[in-house]
């Protein structure tokens, strides 16, 4: 017999795969692999520019994954590299306006998965399960 915790890492982990399916049947027909809508999705999201290091922090990924990645993306035009101002190594992410329009179909087809499998959750229940996710990620995160 598996304890609670056993269960609940094994649902976390499962719902999670199972939640990036869902959202990637929605994008197949942008012709993307999950890798990229991802990057796409997690550069649009920040507030500046982001390393490609970030950006492989952000993922989940190591650094030589995510290169590979932003390569397929700035050879099929949705992204740039800029070399950062204050360190020539660095070369910082954005989106081009290809790179943008497919961010706004990611997010659509995103809001429309959450809306199906979220809809018929109790919003009391989907606020508290929030909550302690989010506390379990700076639990992680603090350990880092």
């Amino acid at each position: 017999m598996s304890s609670i915790e056993e269960r609940f890492s094994a649902a976390l982990h499962g719902s999670a795969r199972a939640w990036r399916l869902a959202i990637d049947r929605r994008l197949k027909h942008l012709g993307l692999s999950q890798a990229s809508w991802m990057a796409i999705a997690l550069t649009a999201k920040e507030k500046e520019p982001p390393s490609q290091t970030r950006l492989a922090a952000r993922a989940g990924v190591e650094d030589p994954t995510m290169v590979s990645t932003v390569d397929r993306l700035v050879k099929a035009g949705f992204m740039v590299r800029t070399p950062s101002a204050t360190d020539r190594r660095v070369k910082l992410l954005s989106l081009t306006p290809a790179g943008q329009a497919v961010y706004e179909t990611v997010w659509q087809e995103a809001q429309a998965v959450r809306r199906e499998l979220l809809g018929k959750v109790d919003p009391e229940i989907l606020q508290t399960v929030t909550l302690f996710l989010e506390a379990i990620q700076t639990n992680i995160e603090s350990l880092s």
